[in-house]
Formats: structure tokens, sequence, C-alpha cells
């Protein structure tokens, strides 16, 4: 499929896009199917619907209100759509009714409490995230059956989907008419020489052949949006849910940043500090369930929007349309490694989810600082190989210890590889498709307690409370 910058970058809630959003997805995907009637020959009418959790999502399931999610989703919420605060009544009200009713739809029995259920058993072979929708009828014999995959960045897929010949980006590209079908970083690179221009202008035209509307004024409400996200965090205190007793530092660091001594928003180590508090503001907020924007997933949502910020506010000189090219260019690269290698930290590891930001904020911050794509490309491939490799192993399954704190490295890393790609000519050694080959071998070879498990890592080795 054709990876949009609004596919890449997306409104949703916390606190994962995996975990969170992607089964949300899932159960408003069943409920479709449900109303297409595309039941199983002979079955009668459809009475009520199970639902049951595999692999990384039972075993992180409560610690990302997966469970949550799915019940949300069954009562036609979206992840774009459901206003947190209205969460909990929508969930008491089922709790005490045990039914879902839609228009098209006859009553269907569901008791949270039996027929949502957890399998910690071996993961399915497809994904590691994956959840089974099973409705009946009056009699209890099976009206529609179907399994899906939540692969990351709230995109899902079912088996059917996931099992189809793959087909690259730009091969379809091609085949719809796009006017820079790049499927790999090399082809971007080619294709950049060949036509003049820079990544950032290849990603537009190819969004403008897309179809997608007023392009800058979409990309200006998803700038919007993420830096509402930061204010947001900047604004608020106190200690996460979950159970961790995590206490909210950003606003803390934000205050202290701005009464500081050191005036000069530039000034050694104070920069680092900015980005920081910009990271963990956004980090915060997904942890508390708020509203995100996913970049590319819900786990490393705080990343890219700190390095934007940073353009921002510590640059003058940058405009809007420096901001926009940001975006586009980091888009661009996210998609490539979305098409090639994953974005899922229960199938990779973190290096999948914030080595994937880091890598797209370098090459946006190198973009809109005027660089080459060749130093664009060498962007994206520094801040992607320094993160090789990195676990993904949550606390509690709660996106909070060790992700929130990863989040600002993360962005730090982005901003230290735009600056060497900057004061270099963009030859290197590494080829960023390459190292996204890499971080794909690494987590496929990586035990599958470190990814998004809790069973390894941080997750085991805390302290006694």
């Amino acid at each position: 499929m054709f990876i949009s910058v609004f596919d890449i970058f997306k409104p949703g809630i916390g606190p994962s896009s995996s975990h969170t959003m992607g089964p949300m997805v899932a159960a408003e995907r069943f409920l479709t199917s449900l109303r297409q009637d595309e039941k199983i020959p002979g079955a009668g009418t459809l009475a009520s619907v199970s639902v049951t959790l595999h692999g990384s999502l039972a075993w992180t399931g409560k610690g990302h209100h997966t469970d949550r999610a799915v019940m949300l989703g069954l009562l036609g919420e979206a992840p774009d759509r459901l206003d947190p605060d209205a969460a909990e009544g929508l969930l008491a009200a089922l709790a005490k009714r045990r039914k879902i009713t839609h228009d098209g739809l006859p009553d269907i029995a569901f008791n949270p409490e039996t027929d949502l259920t957890f399998d910690f058993g071996k993961p399915l072979p497809l994904h590691a995230n994956a959840l089974t929708f099973r409705a009946f009828d009056e009699a209890g014999n099976p009206f529609m059956t179907e399994t899906y995959y939540s692969v990351g960045g709230g995109f899902v897929q079912t088996e059917a989907e996931l099992t189809a010949p793959p087909i690259s980006i730009g091969a379809e590209k091609r085949a719809m008419g796009y006017p820079h079908p790049f499927g790999s970083a090399e082809e971007m690179l080619a294709m950049g020489r060949k036509t003049g221009l820079s990544i950032a202008q290849m990603k537009r035209e190819n969004e403008n052949a897309h179809g997608v509307g007023d392009l800058d004024a979409r990309l200006d409400a998803l700038i919007a949006a993420m830096n509402a996200v930061v204010d947001r965090g900047f604004a608020q205190e106190g200690v996460l849910p979950g159970g961790l007793k995590v206490k909210r530092r950003a606003k803390a660091l934000h205050d202290d940043l701005q009464a500081t001594k050191y005036s000069n928003r530039n000034a050694p180590h104070v920069v680092n500090d900015w980005l920081s508090a910009y990271a963990m503001a956004v980090n915060e907020e997904n942890a508390a369930g708020g509203r995100v924007v996913t970049a590319p997933t819900n786990g490393a949502a705080g990343t890219v929007p700190a390095v934007l910020r940073y353009l921002r506010d510590h640059f003058p000189e940058a405009d809007a349309a420096a901001a926009r090219d940001f975006i586009l260019t980091a888009a661009a690269i996210g998609g490539l490694i979305k098409e090639n290698a994953s974005i899922s930290g229960a199938e990779v590891g973190c290096q999948g989810e914030v080595g994937s930001a880091s890598a797209m904020a370098a090459a946006g911050l190198c973009a809109a600082l005027g660089g080459t794509n060749a130093q664009i490309e060498n962007a994206a491939e520094i801040a992607l190989e320094h993160h090789l490799g990195m676990t993904c192993d949550p606390a509690a399954g709660l996106v909070q210890v060790p992700c929130i704190e990863r989040n600002a490295m993360g962005a730090i890393k982005a901003v230290s590889a735009a600056s060497l790609a900057l004061r270099s000519d963009g030859e290197h050694f590494m080829p960023l498709d390459n190292c996204i080959k890499v971080m794909l071998e690494t987590g496929q070879h990586m035990d599958e307690r470190y990814k998004e498990t809790s069973q390894a890592g941080i997750a085991v080795n805390l302290p006694e409370c």
C-alpha cells in the first residue's frame, strides 16, 4: 500500500499504537465485516462475540489497555474519534449491560469478564501482536471468525493481507502512476539526482498524486497537533497511572529551564535539556492515555515532535515551509523503514520504534536545515545505526520505563546525527538500506522475551519498593 505522510503520522490515543490503537481499529473492522454479513454458510442469526488476545497483546495487554481498546472498538469508537475522558463511562455501561448495540446489527451479547481472554501461550506464527474475534449465532454455532495482526504504528492486517505476495512501495507507485516511485533509499537518491528534486519535493508530488487534498493545510494541522501535545505535557503534573508511581517530570524541567541562569537556549548542555523536555512532555501524555500523534508509533511519539519543536524554538530563521519539509522528509524515511523492515517493538524491539523515530527526526532536521539528499540519507542512517539491537522491555507492560526517557535520548541522537551529516559531504560507509536490513535481521534474531513481553531486561530488573 502507498504509505502516506498521514499514515505515518496520525492522531490517536495512548499508550500504544500497536497495543491500543491497532486493537481498537481491528474491533472496528470486525464490526464492519459483521454488517456486511460475511457469515459462515449455514450460520443462524448473530447473537454474541468473543475476543482472544495472543502473544505480546496478552503479555502486556493490561498495561497497554488492550482489553479496554478492544471493548471501545466494539462499541464503535476509533482512535481518532474517541474522547479519552468518555472512555470510563462507556466501559462501565458495557460492563453493566453486557450487550453491544449498533444500527444494522442485532443486539450482540458480550460479557467483558468472560468474553475477552488472554492467551499466554506461544504467539501466533505470523506476528507477535495478534487478536482473534469470534462471533456466534443464537445456538452457539460459529457465525464468523477473523484474526487481525497489529503490525505497528496503528496499522492492522488480516491473515490474508499479511500473507499476500509482497508488493514494494516502488512497484505499487509505478503501477498507480506516482511520479517518484521509490521503494528504497537507493532509488530515492537516484530519483533525486535524475530530477534535481529534494526528498521533500518528491514526497510532496507523490502525496499530491495520491489526492490528499490541501496538503499544506493538512501538514500545518499535523504540526500544530504535535506542538499541542508538547504544550499539554508542559501543563501537567502528578503521577502517571498504572502502579509504577512514575512522576511526570516534563513540566518541572520546562519550568526550570525557563528560569535558569542560562538564558541562551543554545548554551552547552541546555539544548539537550530542552530536547528532553519536549520529548518527555509528549510521552508522559501518551503514558497517561492522552491524545498524541503516532510518530511512527505511540511508544516513540515524542522523538519527532521534540526535534520539530527544537527547529521551531531554536532556529529563528525556520519558517512554516521548513517545518513542512521536515515532516515530508521524515515520513519518506519512516515509510522506507516500515516497508522494508518493521516499526513494531513486538516484532523487532525498540530499535524499530525509537530507532526509526530517531532516523526520521534526523532526516527531517537535516532537510529543514538545508541538507542535500545524500546528507539526509546519511543522517537517517547514523541515527538508526546507533539504535541497533535496542530491546523493547517495558516495566509492567506500561509505556513509561524506559520508554519516556528513551524518546529523549532518541531526540538527542537525532540532532547529533543531523549535525554530523550536515558537516560531511554525504559520503559514508553504511547505506541506509543496508542499515534497515540489519535492523530487521537483528530483530528476527532477538530473544522473544526482549520484544514487548515484559519478561526480561529492565522489566524484570526493578528495585523492590
